[in-house]
């Protein structure tokens, strides 16, 4: 299900523990959005609880600086029920929490209509739609690029849908 929305206000990018992928997506989002002139709110947040309150994980802090990113200053938080209420879009990095954000959406007692759309995070990308940003927290320096490299290009991807609007 393609999501051709015009450019919405906000969006939440969301991971497991929002320590690795999701804070590198709200840094990557947030500059590719400004450079297209978009005024969007970019937040990102985990779907547990482990890491509530921690910096994101010194790997992916080192990572994203090397590629021009700081997100240094990102603090972890949990997806809360408000989030669907005040963000347009969510979107998620893998299917796993994708499922998990909608068990959350199913259990929130309002018109569908009010809350946040769902996705998955590379569904608009022509090179990644449909697959999941892998978690690089048990691996190596490697696969903390990969996922960098997939976070710009499905980030683009979003931002050209929206001008097609």
């Amino acid at each position: 299900m393609l999501i051709k929305a015009c450019t919405p206000s906000s969006v939440l990018l969301v991971c497991l523990g929002n320590i690795c992928r999701s804070p590198t997506a709200e840094e990557i989002f947030r500059q590719q959005a400004a450079i297209a002139g978009l005024d969007i709110k970019i937040d990102s947040a985990g779907t547990g609880d482990w890491h509530i309150g921690h910096a994101p994980d010194t790997r992916a802090q080192r990572h994203a600086k090397l590629n021009g990113y700081n997100i240094s200053k990102l603090v972890a938080r949990q997806v809360t029920a408000d989030d669907f209420r005040s963000f347009d879009l969510i979107l998620a990095m893998d299917t796993q929490n994708l499922a998990d954000l909608q068990a959350i959406k199913d259990g929130i007692d309002e018109p569908e209509e009010t809350l946040a759309k769902l996705a998955l995070f590379s569904e608009e990308d022509p090179t990644y739609g449909g697959d999941d940003v892998p978690d690089p927290y048990h691996g190596n320096a490697e696969d903390f690029e990969e996922v960098i490299k997939r976070i710009e290009s499905s980030a683009q991807a979003w931002i050209e849908s929206w001008k097609t609007c």
